[in-house]
């Protein structure tokens, strides 16, 4: 799944409608809290892209903290270097959910996905969320 040529075109879009109203003044919207959907993403789609930036970040934030160079937390995660430094530049484009929870879980963090359903409130809004913690080896 390459996203990246539909999320520029998205991302243009939006922007140019942003920037041309009838005052000439720049409209600015609240995010409904996915990026991914306010740049016109499928709902599908957009759970799916900000699951897997949420992992992105998680496993950068833990490379970040461990010390490691890319090669040896590469080799750690079971991928080359040039792909970890792919995943460290944010190319989600290259990165299944599947490739990631793995990779995540190679690294010690512990991976939850959370299912809610719909609701109609803002409280209770429907997402899907990923809460990857720091997980204790050992520790009950």
């Amino acid at each position: 799944m390459n996203t990246a040529p539909l999320a520029k075109t998205k991302a243009s879009a939006s922007l140019h409608t942003a920037a041309s109203t009838k005052s000439g003044k720049l409209l600015i919207e609240k995010s409904s809290g996915n990026i991914f959907a306010d740049l016109g993403f499928s709902p599908a789609e957009s759970a799916n892209l900000s699951l897997r930036s949420e992992c992105m970040m998680a496993l950068e934030q833990w490379f970040r903290s461990s010390g490691l160079t890319q090669a040896t937390a590469a080799k750690q995660l079971g991928v080359t270097q040039p792909r970890f430094n792919a995943l460290l530049k944010g190319a989600i484009e290259q990165f299944s959910l599947d490739a990631l929870v793995n990779m995540a879980a190679l690294a010690g963090l512990a991976v939850k996905l959370s299912l809610k359903r719909r609701g109609v409130s803002a409280a209770n809004a429907s997402r899907i969320a990923i809460a990857i913690a720091q997980h204790n080896v050992g520790k009950a």
